[in-house]
């Protein structure tokens, strides 16, 4: 379970000497920090090595059985298998390692995840898989607020938050493989 209590949550001027930071992260090839499965509502297990799946997203996750209210019938929508977010943007407004896994991502990667650097379509290779990025926005909802507070929120739904998609992208999976914490997270290119 998610733990109860949490820390003071960070001010908008911390969130902005923190920013430069953020921005400072690699372009082509980073590294994958942290794999979050979430096998049930708010319930999250940290893996040593997690399996992406062309059907499944990652396996374990409930991405599929949870469903979307942006599909007509409430199934999991196919551009949002998974959720990826900055090491450094989750480790800003999280203040904690211990509470990444609170922001409820499957992969946290240290790698520029901009919309510049990073346009739908764009693939990248992470241990044996291949995921690709999609259009989708990945925004800050009333858990975010509740995990990380208001201003967090604020921070990342703002436009620079958007552009620099401080809260996440979402992907999909399309070369399926094994990711372990600690591999390389390479930008292939952008499919047409």
């Amino acid at each position: 379970m998610l733990p109860e209590t949490a820390p003071l949550h960070p001010t908008t001027e911390e969130l902005e000497t923190g920013l430069d930071h953020v921005r400072a992260a690699p372009r082509d090839e980073g590294v994958l920090e942290l794999i979050v499965r979430r096998p049930r509502a708010e319930e999250r297990e940290v893996l040593a090595e997690g399996v992406l799946d062309l059907v499944e997203g990652l396996v374990g996750d409930n991405w599929r059985t949870r469903g979307s209210r942006m599909t007509p019938d409430r199934s999991a929508h196919p551009e949002m298998q998974l959720n990826v977010m900055s090491a450094r943007a989750v480790a800003l407004v999280s203040r904690e390692r211990e509470r990444w896994q609170l922001a409820g991502d499957q992969l946290y990667v240290d790698l520029d995840l901009s919309v510049e650097n990073l346009p739908a379509g764009t693939r990248l290779a992470i241990g044996e898989a291949v995921i690709e990025v999609t259009a989708l926005p990945h925004l800050g909802c009333k858990k975010f607020v509740a995990r990380f507070g208001m201003d967090a929120m604020r921070f990342v739904n703002s436009e620079l938050g958007r552009a620099l998609r401080l809260r996440g992208l979402n992907a999909k999976v399309v070369e399926p493989g094994a990711v372990r914490p600690g591999d390389r997270v390479t930008k292939l290119r952008a499919t047409a």
